[in-house]
């Protein structure tokens, strides 16, 4: 792969990632949160496993899911979602 397209990859998955505004509704902040949702100063929420995040997860009451990359949660409906900057940029 040339410099100029490691680069240009890079700097796309740098724009989208700016996207998020750390809501944490696609983790379950209105609802039953992922265990792993932390919420720090001035609410912005991040994952405490972000890099390993994908596969099996548990919420706070317990219950078992499967973390997904945020594109394959588009066509769902998740409390909150309605305001969340990855799905409004892509409509």
């Amino acid at each position: 792969m040339s410099n100029d397209l490691i680069n240009w990859l890079s700097a796309k998955q740098n724009e989208w990632e700016s996207r998020c505004r750390n809501c944490g509704a696609c983790c379950g902040a209105f609802e039953d949160p992922c265990v792993h949702l932390h919420f720090g100063e001035k609410g912005k929420s991040s994952c405490l496993v972000y890099e390993t995040r994908l596969g099996p997860q548990k919420t706070v009451s317990g219950q078992s899911f499967n973390c997904v990359n945020i594109r394959e949660k588009f066509g769902q409906f998740w409390p909150g979602g309605q305001s969340c900057a990855y799905k409004i940029g892509v409509r």
